[in-house]
């Protein structure tokens, strides 16, 4: 079925910002570091320390403060008490498309209940400022004897300070603070910085329980039905009930949990009789750092662990000497990718210990340049405003950019790299509204966009404005644009090539298998724990960023979502019913002309089989040249003809915005509603899944992948002219006896095509 184009209005735009990336910038540039984003200019002002300053009080002791005053700007400093030798190390940073003034003013006053004191000053000329361009060294602080009001030099008082121009480039630049953001106040600095994160590494903990021996139950005279109980911090499981009664139960269940370094939780294990009101037979606590750490498939001793059992005797707890043990097989899973991302938009696939990393193949850049048209997303003093600021996220590293205070149009211009060890991971750019400025709220989310980095060319700067889209109750709505520059660049184009060859997760994946619940479970438990670890840094990247930017809920069920998917298998199989209607049309003698050639080419094929492979390699290998001058010219966005998101009704918005469980109708709706959501959840993600197959299929042609479809068309080519020269009965021969092979001859890990299959990129990244 044929759908209208979407709204220009949420298209991508190509830009052309002035960065030293892409040629056009003019002047002096950035260093290299730098050059994807825009050359901003800013004065610098470093206040240091101050020395034997004058008492202005009547005890003769001062409570000093700076004022550093360009114009109608005026930065603080924090005060000290009775402190004539003070030390602040502050940095000021003044852009200089606002400056309103030809000097600078630095004032040293004395903090007071009424009036402030003042002490004394130093001026600057803007012309005599030098002007700094890293990798140059800091420029050195200098000592100046202050001036009071008159200009006269004081007899007592100094002060030490630096003051030069520079870029945003400058090492002070994140901690500086700047003149746009004077209405935050010192104490809310803090709040607005720009900040890099890391992820806390994550571990798989695996516990193996096999068996107890010698419980004793509270009820002598009745057998045990025992279940044994693991607790880590906040993750809980239980094994089942023993189908062995008696006081020596087994299991040899596996029970799974996600760790994170370092490890500060322990591992409390606990033997619970469910034949006795969950009567408590023993216990066990075991700190992480003990379990032996596994790397590959080798199997993990065993050990026998004592079990602790206390009484309460006279109101005290006390510990009951016994034999009882419990059989454990535990470790800690270093060979699996411990997945806080869908799988669909995954940014790292590297195994958890760094001993089994590889080199990586290249570097990634992005450029966050600025944002125009967003929407306010709040009120103070009664009028919109929005202090937006962006985070993103790639592998185990985010980095948010500083805050730029009420602005409906904000320019950040910063730029991050990361490592790159796999080409076919995504990149996550978020932008949000700062709520921890007045009242300590919730940043609020303004949209999103993802890239993948397969879909872009190495060594190319691509510079767009991306629409930000979400999506409402009240329906799909742009909240704005962000304008970006990205730049993927390759250190060994042949290392990057052979991923497309290799297993996407970590080997340990596919020998030791983890089951789809409890990939959900574990991916659930990482995403709890990146969300509490990050949200502890200062400042916070609080728990509703981190949940946006990993898609948490994403799997709930939604009408609008299976409807997006349903249409997204009738795309893929348009093609096969275009080919049924042509091949209808042959039969029937639409075109004699095209039917008389499909009848020789029919014959030929009959008395020549041998050609039929080579052929058919043949004119995919045209088609896929053919098809090269039409390929993707542009990174992959939000597409909301995709997503199904501009023609959804008020009832499923309703029904996708509902809380779960629901808070509709009665207990018996409730339950119903919540099954019927969970059964379609899974169903969608089925559909989804083979719908990306389909379009990991067209990919191999459409150069979506410019890398992927380079190597299946050169593998056609290449497979065209073996199939020539090659008898087909061999050919046919020699697919049969693979197809056909031993078990012995077969490995667990997936096959080379099935493993560049996986690689292609589908159209997941574009749903929102």
């Amino acid at each position: 079925m044929q759908r209208p184009p979407q709204n220009a209005e949420f298209d991508l735009k190509e830009t052309s910002p002035k960065i030293a990336g892409s040629g056009v910038i003019t002047g002096d540039k950035l260093t290299c570091a730098y050059d994807l984003v825009e050359q901003m200019q800013y004065l610098y002002v470093r206040v240091v320390k101050a020395k034997d300053l004058p008492g202005k009080d009547v005890t003769g002791s001062c409570d000093p403060y700076v004022e550093v005053k360009l114009g109608n700007y005026k930065g603080v400093t924090k005060h000290f008490e009775k402190k004539p030798n003070p030390e602040w190390d502050y940095v000021f940073a003044f852009s200089q498309d606002r400056l309103q003034s030809s000097f600078v003013e630095v004032v040293v006053k004395d903090k007071d209940v009424v009036i402030d004191d003042f002490i004394g000053r130093i001026l600057f000329d803007l012309v005599d400022v030098p002007k700094r361009v890293p990798p140059d060294s800091p420029l050195a602080p200098q000592w100046y004897r202050l001036e009071d009001k008159r200009g006269q030099k004081m007899k007592h008082g100094e002060i030490m300070v630096a003051v030069w121009k520079g870029t945003q480039a400058d090492e002070a630049f994140p901690d500086a603070w700047h003149s746009d953001a004077a209405s935050v106040g010192r104490e809310g600095i803090t709040k607005i910085r720009g900040k890099v994160y890391l992820s806390p590494r994550l571990w798989y903990v695996r516990v193996n329980v096999i068996e107890c021996q010698d419980l004793l139950p509270s009820d002598k005279g009745k057998a045990p039905e025992a279940s044994v109980k693991v607790i880590l911090g906040n993750q809980a499981l239980k094994t089942r009930i023993s189908p062995v009664k008696g006081v020596n139960p087994m299991w040899n269940e596996d029970l799974v949990f996600v760790a994170a370094e370092p490890f500060e939780e322990p591992l409390v294990i606990t033997v619970e009789d469910k034949a006795n009101k969950d009567d408590f037979m023993g216990k066990c606590v075991l700190p992480l750092t003990s379990l032996h750490r596994r790397l590959d498939n080798k199997a993990v001793p065993s050990r026998w662990h004592n079990l602790e059992k206390y009484a309460v005797v006279e109101g005290e707890k006390k510990e009951l000497k016994f034999a009882s043990r419990i059989h454990l097989r535990l470790s800690l899973d270093g060979g699996y990718h411990v997945l806080e991302e869908s799988t669909h938009y995954c940014s790292d696939l590297r195994p958890t210990s760094k001993l089994l990393w590889k080199s990586s193949i290249g570097l990634l850049e992005l450029g966050i340049i600025s944002a125009t048209g967003l929407s306010p997303m709040k009120t103070r003093d009664g009028r919109a405003t929005t202090d937006a600021f962006c985070v993103a996220k790639y592998g185990p590293k985010w980095v948010r950019t500083r805050t730029i205070i009420d602005s409906f149009g904000p320019k950040w211009n910063e730029q991050y790299t990361w490592e790159v060890f796999d080409p076919c991971t995504m990149i996550t750019i978020g932008v949000f509204d700062n709520g921890q400025l007045h009242g300590g709220g919730k940043d609020s989310r303004i949209g999103k966009v993802r890239i993948r980095l397969s879909t872009l060319e190495t060594e190319r700067v691509y510079t767009h404005s991306y629409p930000l889209i979400v999506l409402q109750p009240s329906g799909v709505k742009k909240m704005g644009e962000v304008q970006l520059a990205v730049r993927f660049s390759c250190t060994s184009y042949v290392n990057m090539l052979s991923k497309y060859s290799q297993p996407m997760l970590p080997k340990m994946h596919y020998v030791h298998p983890l089951s789809v619940i409890q990939m959900d479970i574990l991916r659930h438990q990482a995403t709890q724990i990146v969300s509490v670890r990050l949200s502890r840094a200062e400042p916070a990247l609080k728990k509703e960023v981190v949940e946006f930017m990993l898609d948490v809920g994403s799997h709930i069920w939604s009408v609008r979502r299976s409807k997006a998917n349903f249409f997204r298998v009738m795309n893929v199989l348009s093609s096969a019913v275009a080919i049924g209607k042509w091949f209808d049309k042959i039969c029937n003698w639409k075109n004699p002309i095209t039917t008389v050639l499909i009848h020789v080419l029919f014959v030929i094929l009959v008395l020549f089989p041998e050609l039929i492979l080579p052929t058919t390699f043949l004119y995919l290998f045209f088609i896929g040249l053919w098809r090269y001058r039409w390929k993707p010219r542009h990174p992959p966005h939000m597409d909301i003809r995709l997503s199904h998101a501009d023609a959804v009704g008020s009832d499923e918005l309703d029904e996708e915005f509902d809380t779960f469980p629901t808070s509709k109708g009665s207990d018996t709706v409730r339950m119903r509603y919540d099954r019927l959501r969970s059964i379609g959840g899974r169903i969608q993600t089925v559909v989804g899944d083979l719908a990306a197959q389909g379009e990991r299929l067209q990919a191999l042609l459409n150069w979506r992948d410019p890398r992927a479809s380079a190597l299946f068309v050169t593998f056609c080519l290449m497979a065209a002219i073996v199939l020539y020269v090659t008898p087909f009965q061999v050919v046919a021969l020699l697919m049969g006896f693979y197809v056909l092979r031993h078990p012995r001859f077969r490995q667990k890990l997936p096959a080379l095509p099935a493993n560049f299959f996986r690689r292609l990129p589908a159209k997941t990244d574009c749903m929102i």
